[in-house]
């Protein structure tokens, strides 16, 4: 039957599926140290934008190719990316503290979560497709997701939607532990891709040199 031959939907998916567990758990490994899980995001990226187009071909060799050579930068975007989101969680804090809880507290939190979040949110998938300066990286990603606010916005509905999923009960967790960050990082990159497709076209716009050799 064709449902079981290798163009068929199921070794399609099966195969996928597989793709996935092995990547999350490449990333899981490498994120271990803690300190490390930037540049093993950008790995992962790296890997997901190519399979939005259908074109990963290995996994493990580039994943570690490109956790290599990400290294000092995945470290440095991760440290940004603690230091925003404390700043934006000790705001809120700040806020339920103060006596009378000043509003403007309230408002600079929520001003300030949203643009960390712009900042941050294609960050990784910019960093793991162009090379870049951090500080350009990150104007980017703030950029991109001011130009493109719909679908930006169709993101963020889709991630909540699989965290919820991810979280409702025992059963889902345990797959949420298996492959779930990947999951998130598939999603955004599916999303990315569309951006980077359209800016690469612009004129004056330099594409990634792994495109030009397809």
């Amino acid at each position: 039957m064709k449902i079981f031959s290798t163009e068929g939907g199921l070794y399609q998916f099966m195969s996928r599926l597989f793709q996935i567990i092995k990547l999350n758990l490449l990333w899981l490994l490498c994120s271990i140290p803690i300190v490390t899980m930037g540049a093993a995001s950008i790995a992962v990226y790296s890997i997901t934008l190519k399979m939005v187009d259908e074109r990963e071909g290995y996994i493990a060799k580039p994943f570690f190719k490109a956790f290599r050579e990400n290294l000092k930068q995945g470290v440095i975007l991760e440290v940004i990316t603690i230091v925003c989101f404390y700043a934006v969680y000790l705001d809120f804090q700040l806020f339920n503290a103060v006596e009378g809880n000043p509003i403007i507290f309230l408002m600079i939190g929520i001003l300030s979560a949203i643009v960390c979040f712009l900042a941050l949110i294609y960050a990784y998938p910019l960093a793991a497709r162009y090379e870049n300066k951090i500080s350009k990286i990150l104007r980017n990603s703030f950029d991109i997701s001011v130009r493109f606010p719909v679908r930006t916005l169709a993101l963020v509905l889709v991630l909540a939607v699989e965290f919820v999923i991810m979280f409702w009960n025992t059963t889902t967790l345990f797959f949420a532990i298996l492959i779930g960050p990947v999951c998130i990082m598939f999603t955004v990159s599916g999303f990315a891709r569309y951006f980077f497709r359209v800016l690469e076209k612009e004129p004056g716009a330099v594409s990634n040199p792994e495109d030009l050799e397809d």
